[in-house]
């Protein structure tokens, strides 16, 4: 059974969570606050974390930064702030997906089974690729591992996705839409303006001159290729 934390000071709406979650056949813990949201999230007891971005004790931002750093499980900012800044600096910090209150018990679910079945395909399968090689740029398909000049670089789970496809697929121009539907599939729901977010923070992980990438090129008007 997948375990799930919940970090949300609102009781109300962390029971409601929790309950969807457990019909669906989650086990859920929930969390009040910031500072014990972050033991529990670090405790590597979970499958995938659940955070408000107004908390007290540290605020969710903080959360997601602070657990992106040690771990690599699915986070979702379940939030009521809406604004598009927002949505961009959980992003920035490592979230995998943003979920805007109020929101329906089936699309929270939804996101829950699409986020955990990626991961566990992302992490789990054998690639054929096996290690990819590029300029100073070595990626470790099958240990999940990246190195950028024998430094090892962590990426979040959405960023190695999107970077071992473009890595995979040298010198071929993907728009933001079929970067989109390849790495976050159908049943996600969000925009593809969210590749960009992702593309530009891969960026500053791997590039020693993040305005002039080497590796991930854009193309203007047209899209993004790995330059090979």
């Amino acid at each position: 059974m997948k375990h799930i934390l919940i970090i949300e000071d609102d009781l109300q709406i962390a029971e409601l969570e929790k309950d969807y979650l457990q019909l669906n056949g989650y086990q859920a813990d929930i969390a009040g606050d910031g500072v014990s949201g972050l033991k529990k999230g670090l405790s590597g007891m979970y499958d995938m974390i659940i955070v408000d971005l107004m908390l007290p004790g540290k605020d969710g931002f903080t959360l997601v930064q602070e657990i992106r750093q040690k771990l690599e499980i699915p986070i979702l900012i379940v939030s009521a702030k809406c604004e598009d800044i927002d949505k961009i600096r959980g992003f920035g910090f490592g979230a995998d997906d943003y979920l805007t209150k109020p929101f329906s018990s089936a699309e929270l679910v939804a996101r829950v089974k699409s986020h955990i079945r990626r991961y566990e395909r992302l992490t789990g399968k054998k690639s054929a690729v096996g290690t990819i090689f590029h300029k100073g740029l070595e990626i470790n398909t099958s240990a999940h591992q990246l190195f950028v000049n024998g430094r090892e670089v962590i990426l979040t789970t959405k960023e190695y996705e999107l970077l071992v496809f473009l890595a995979s697929n040298p010198n071929i121009v993907f728009n933001k839409e079929q970067l989109f539907d390849r790495i976050w599939g159908e049943d996600y729901y969000g925009e593809p303006a969210t590749v960009a977010v992702h593309i530009q923070k891969i960026r500053k992980k791997i590039e020693t001159d993040p305005a002039n990438p080497q590796y991930i090129e854009t193309l203007w008007g047209t899209g993004y290729r790995f330059n090979a």
